[in-house]
């Protein structure tokens, strides 16, 4: 009976045809490699589905790393709350890095990660791609993405909310309130959440018996200018929407000063809905209709599970997500006659 041979660093080094300190570089980020041979050891590190060995003198180093694609919202402050109180109460700290791209980690961060020792990894809302993947990998580096851009792979630990279900929630109650002619405006198309969102209020729509007309659909960012410039163009349709419902709570926002610059009350003339319930929405005027995301508490697993896997312990699921819920404010009502 055959046994499968152990990989090591010697087994990749040979058949690489490099050096076992190459290896070890490479495996630690270190920058001083050719970029040719690093390509090649990364991709035996990863068909081999190499892991570092941990020796047991490693003692956890009380680190976590939060890695934002972008961080200028009330809304990373939220994901950035939750995650340090989790680490505060495991005797951790977070450090925050923000890449200033969506397209995910990237080498620079991948080295500037391995000159210090950390328990795991939270990525959120980035892409994560097989290269990082593996490399993460290589490096035993427990990681978690919170809502992530987009599919992830097989295997990959994620935390995200309960989207579909939100948007339904958002879209019944404005139905229940007599509109029919509601608008969407959500998020970039690659974004998980975004669809989700939008899926929700198409099955709001086609269960009421009303139709989805597509001209009623938009897409945008998350930020406030993209709730402006999209709401100003649903208003200026000729037959403009009685409601709006917006993917985040600053998309809402925007339409606010949308419908306040083209003379309309909200909710009188106008209803919105928003999603997030940042605590801006509770002293907003009206205060904001929006279905809650618990973005702290998704945080906080994310972070509790990075640090479990870092002491060894398996994830009790691959993708969590946490629920919804419709807050009822003073920026909905029934429309005009």
């Amino acid at each position: 009976m055959s046994t499968r041979r152990r990989v090591t660093i010697a087994t990749i080094a040979e058949e690489a045809g490099v050096s076992i300190p190459t290896v070890s570089k490479v495996i630690n980020g270190r920058p001083e490699v050719a970029p040719e041979t690093r390509r090649k050891v990364e991709r035996l590190l990863h068909k081999h589905g190499y892991q570092r060995r941990v020796s047991s003198d490693d003692t956890p180093a009380g680190l976590v790393d939060l890695v934002f694609a972008e961080i200028e919202s009330p809304w990373a402050m939220e994901i950035v709350r939750g995650a340090e109180t989790a680490a505060h109460d495991a005797g951790a700290s977070v450090v925050i890095s923000v890449l200033h791209t969506h397209a995910g980690p990237g080498r620079d961060w991948l080295e500037r990660l391995a000159a210090r020792r950390t328990d795991g990894v939270v990525i959120v809302a980035s892409k994560l791609s097989g290269d990082v993947q593996a490399q993460l990998t290589a490096r035993s580096l427990p990681f978690v993405v919170v809502d992530p851009e987009g599919e992830p792979a097989p295997g990959v630990v994620s935390v995200g909310a309960t989207n579909w279900h939100g948007g339904l929630a958002a879209t019944r109650h404005l139905l229940e309130l007599g509109h029919r002619r509601i608008a969407m405006i959500s998020g970039p198309a690659d974004m998980l959440c975004s669809q989700a969102r939008i899926d929700g209020y198409r099955a709001a729509l086609e269960t009421a018996g009303v139709a989805v007309d597509p001209e009623l659909i938009r897409r945008g960012t998350f930020l406030v200018d993209s709730g402006h410039d999209e709401g100003h163009a649903l208003l200026e349709l000729p037959d403009p929407p009685t409601a709006i419902f917006a993917g985040s709570d600053l998309q809402a926002f925007g339409v606010f000063e949308a419908a306040r610059q083209r003379g309309l009350r909200v909710p009188v003339d106008l209803s919105v809905v928003g999603f997030d319930d940042l605590p801006l929405a509770r002293s907003a005027w009206p205060p904001l209709t929006t279905v809650r995301q618990p973005l702290q508490e998704m945080a906080a697993l994310a972070t509790r599970t990075v640090l479990g896997m870092g002491r060894g312990e398996a994830p009790e699921m691959r993708r969590v997500e946490l629920a919804t819920e419709l807050i009822v404010r003073e920026s909905t009502a029934a429309p005009r006659s």
